[in-house]
């Protein structure tokens, strides 16, 4: 290994010459196997201005390099990092020969480790995921822990949510306007497509846009920056799919000008980790360049990536102790084959086409426009007049029987009654029906046909009481961005974009299948009369298959932005300044005049505009060639996104009340110290989100009283948090050592404390006593006692220690094992309101609400810790002028069983009814959780030629 790094350093002989203007250093990168010359490696002399690009032949020259001793970093997208010290002396030219840089074959990793999930039970219409911070790792090891290592137990970067990080293609912003998040699965399966990426981590600056708290990440895509070639991959493994190919290959730039690049690929799972979960998805990717001449280049980018896939169901403690922690209520055997009702599917292709514009040597203009259409379907079983179909419903499991209490005895609650016969019998059926019947189903929806002798001889449809239906998106983007960058002198190097998106969202309810049926009633059994009716302008519908029932609606939204930024470099410091302006409109159109809401649902909504501004700066003390102290810092508004900005979109136009502008202020500092054997990162940072906004839906039971003027105290409603706070503080440690020539030590920390910072106000919906003269049935439940409660879903402290050894012959195994903690289940608002307490009997607390009881059923309840061991490993082998590459990874080899994620169910929505639930023991309406991946392995080989 030490001759390897012999020659990996490769510096030459010193000239005697003397350079024409003060020290020269050149140098010549190429592949570590392939000994080709690597073409755009970012060459740079730490802390310094001296930073190049190796030119074609992979080299590049620093003119005027002043004497010192500087380390030299080598860093090119899919090779790893390589830093050198050298020592350069007054007129001497110093040759470094050449630099072989190695394939990272970690990248090969693939983004499924870190698993997808759905929020909760409200966002199953959301166009997009929640995912671990960005999905791929950068060179810190503090970052390619928290991408590889944390983000199966679903950790997030200083615990902040996608949406406040951007996402962008070629200059264009790919994050949703619905819920701000970019969808990853637009461009899922395209790994060697998406390779080249740039990053910038927190506020630091970006060259592309003014970004959010959380950073941004800028894929491109032009066809002429692909190393010439083809890559064949296979790869297996037991998460959420079981088998993946991608073939791609790039011709490189022809002497006519011409380059292309063309990728396709395939993910599929009959069964994934989860019990039913299904998956198959289909990936094309095409980008074409035109090079016009030095200054004018063109490129089409084109990538189509359709997919679908099966949920998997939070469960209670209950349902997980009769079952186990991969159990999904939502699938259930059908003709011998596995059908699950909750299918996510996804068909947004995307077409891009760039102008880049070589203004001079100093100062480029890079252009483009996106037009991006599709769907986002969300399937489930509606079902009227009939019995649910969820093989888990509370009224199925042993606890709707272990948990009852006679009626209330006045003012007082009534006796603990359990019928233990009953449960007994609710378990054993459900143990054995612990799946959707789908057959059941089937003849519910049809009537027997008999003989003369009353002998059943078939079924002929009837009316449907289960179909399968999905809540469906049918989204129109359209987008254009302008992007100017120029360094105006040796010191200033100035930024400037603008982009402009119109969005288009077609919002509705379809019929998938009738599942035997013949048709289906577009009522809402839950009312009656006019209330009942979807569509007052077609009422009494009999929908079929592809018919659009229950809500039907247009979103539309565009949104204007524009920034500058200015970056100052200067031999100990440099600093940037940063603004940013935007505008946002908002509107809903009604499609349907629903009975509930005949005056506000159907037409235009009002338009609602936001006008927001961002300001950031920051800079960096280079205190030696090895040391670097930065500080950031941003305080910028943000409009609310569109999922959260009506109070029930579905029905009605009304917008949430109160309505304003996100508020966010980060700052953070940060310290590096690098030298060729030890590379460390101490990262403290402060962040705050303010008047941010929340809306969710369910069903709730003894949550309005008399006074109110409702006498049914139980009621669907949709609750609308405003004015909530965040408050995320913390720090990140990323060390990584040279124990010796093959053997390197890694250890990264993540602790941070991630609370509410603000008691919000909360307002619940209750369509069942809107009226013509009562549009906005909203009740006002005053404060949510929501402060100092811990953000949920994720872990707030993460460390890593771990250990690789790389051998000269190009093999290489690792170890890491992953310690994570703090993580807290998400509260139910209305439960931590002083309504709670109140009898809606009588309008007088319940005598036995104490401080004490309540302070022990309200605790967050925060989910025990987790040790995951992992090893990974590759080997790369020449043959003759291929080569071939293998990389394998076994993640929690443990086997530990843990919790990543749940809430509280809001349906015991008084103090009564939730302290019998957890009184008896066997809670009817306990916490649901999601559950993490048990022991997983994944297998990658590649083949390029």
């Amino acid at each position: 290994m030490k001759y390897f790094l012999v020659l990996l350093f490769g510096i030459g002989c010193v000239s005697s010459a003397l350079a024409q203007n003060g020290t020269q250093i050149s140098v010549k990168v190429l592949d570590a196997k392939t000994q080709t010359p690597l073409v755009a490696v970012v060459v740079a002399i730490q802390n310094t201005n001296f930073t190049l690009l190796t030119n074609q032949e992979g080299t590049v020259v620093f003119d005027a390099v002043p004497a010192g001793e500087y380390l030299v970093l080598f860093r090119s997208q899919g090779y790893k990092e390589a830093l050198f010290p050298v020592v350069v002396q007054n007129n001497l030219a110093l040759d470094l020969g050449t630099i072989l840089l190695e394939l990272d074959q970690v990248t090969d990793q693939q983004a499924a480790v870190i698993q997808l999930f759905e929020d909760d039970l409200t966002d199953d219409n959301s166009s997009s995921e929640n995912t671990s911070g960005l999905l791929q790792s950068s060179r810190d090891a503090f970052q390619q822990a928290a991408a590889f290592n944390w983000g199966q137990a679903r950790f997030r970067i200083r615990g902040l949510d996608s949406e406040n990080a951007t996402t962008m293609i070629n200059g264009l912003t790919m994050n949703k306007m619905y819920d701000g998040r970019p969808q990853w699965n637009n461009w899922g399966g395209l790994n060697d497509a998406t390779r080249n990426q740039e990053f910038s981590i927190g506020t630091t600056p970006s060259d592309y846009t003014f970004g959010g708290i959380l950073g941004t990440q800028e894929i491109n895509t032009r066809a002429s920056i692909y190393r010439a070639g083809s890559r064949i991959t296979a790869s297996a493994t037991n998460t959420n799919y079981s088998w993946r190919i991608i073939g791609t290959y790039a011709s490189g730039m022809s002497n006519s000008g011409w380059a292309y690049v063309i990728s396709a690929g395939k993910r599929y799972a009959r069964e994934g980790h989860f019990e039913g979960t299904t998956y198959d998805a289909n990936s094309l990717f095409l980008s074409i360049e035109k090079k016009l001449n030095e200054q004018h280049s063109l490129n089409i980018t084109g990538f189509y990536t359709p997919n679908e896939r099966g949920k998997n169901s939070p469960n209670t403690a209950e349902v997980n102790s009769l079952t186990s922690e991969n159990y999904n209520s939502y699938w259930g055997y059908q003709n011998g084959k596995i059908r699950n009702a909750r299918v996510k599917t996804i068909e947004e292709p995307v077409v891009m086409l760039n102008h880049y514009f070589k203004i001079n040597d100093h100062t480029n203009l890079n252009s483009a426009v996106m037009y991006q259409i599709g769907k986002v379907g969300n399937s489930n079983i509606d079902y009227q007049n009939a019995n649910s179909p969820d093989p888990a419903y509370f009224r199925k499991m042993p606890s709707y029987y272990t948990a009852l209490y006679a009626a209330d005895n006045g003012e007082f609650s009534g006796d603990f009654i359990p019928d233990n016969d009953n449960a007994e019998k609710n378990r054993l059926a459900f143990l054995t029906n612990r799946q959707i019947d789908w057959e059941a189903m089937y003849r519910a929806n049809q009537n027997p046909v008999t003989d003369a002798n009353s002998n059943i001889i078939g079924y002929e449809p009837a009316q449907s009481h289960y179909v399968l239906y999905e809540d469906r998106n049918d989204d129109k983007t359209i987008a254009v961005n302008s992007n100017f960058n120029s360094q105006l002198s040796e010191n200033l190097i100035v930024n400037a974009g603008i982009s402009f998106r119109d969005f288009k969202s077609h919002n509705y309810q379809k019929v998938l299948d009738l599942l035997g049926g013949a048709f289906f009633e577009d009522i809402d059994g839950f009312y009656s009369g006019t209330q009942a009716q979807s569509d007052l302008n077609k009422p009494n519908r009999q929908v079929k298959v592809g018919d659009t029932y229950g809500y039907n609606y247009n979103f539309s939204a565009t949104v204007l932005e524009a920034f500058s930024q200015f970056k100052f470099s200067y031999s100990i410091i440099d600093f940037y300044l940063a603004q940013s302006f935007s505008k946002t409109t908002y509107q809903r159109e009604g499609l349907y005049k629903n009975g509930i809401y005949e005056t506000i649902s159907f037409g235009k909504s009002p338009k609602k505009d936001f006008e927001n501004f961002g300001f950031k700066g920051g800079m960096l003390f280079k205190i030696s060639g090895k040391q670097s102290l930065q500080l950031n810092a941003a305080h910028l508004t943000k409009a609310p996104n569109l999922r959260n900005s009506f109070a029930n979109a579905r029905l009605n136009n009304t917008l949430v009340d109160g309505l304003e502008s996100e508020t966010i202020n980060s700052v953070d500092a940060t310290y590096v110290f690098r030298t060729p054997k030890l590379k460390t990162r101490l990262t403290a940072y402060y962040s705050t989100i303010k008047n941010a906004t929340k809306i969710s839906f369910f069903y709730a039971e003894g949550i309005f009283d008399n006074e109110a003027g409702y006498t049914n105290t139980n009621a669907f409603v949709s609750q609308t948090l405003t004015h909530l706070d965040k408050k995320n503080i913390g720090a990140e440690l990323s060390l990584e050592y040279q124990m010796s020539a093959t053997l390197k030590a890694t250890f990264s920390a993540a602790y941070g404390k991630f609370t509410f910072d603000s008691n919000p106000n909360v307002s619940i919906n209750n369509d069942a006593v809107a009226t013509v003269e009562n549009t906005n049935p909203s009740f006002d439940f005053g404060t949510a006692f929501l402060k100092n409660y811990k953000q949920p879903g994720m872990p707030q402290q993460a460390y890593s220690v771990g250990l690789e050894y790389r051998d000269p012959k190009y093999w290489w195994i690792g170890t890491n094992v992953n310690y994570l903690t703090e993580n807290y289940i998400d509260v139910s608002p209305i439960s931590r309101t002083n309504r709670f307490y109140t009898n809606p009997a009588s309008s007088f607390p319940f005598p036995e609400a104490t401080q004490e009881r309540a302070a022990q059923l309200l605790k967050q309840e925060q989910f025990d810790a987790v040790v995951l061991l992992n090893l990974i490993g590759g080997k790369s082998w020449k043959i003759k002028t291929k080569y071939l590459g293998l990389f394998a990874s076994v993640n929690n080899v443990l086997d530990s069983k843990y919790k990543t994620g749940g809430y509280e169910q809001a349906r015991n929505a008084n103090f009564r009814q939730l302290n019998q639930d957890v009184s008896s023991g066997t809670p009817s309406f306990g916490n649901k959780y999601f559950y993490g991946y048990g022991r997983t392995y994944f297998v990658n080989i590649n083949f390029s030629f």
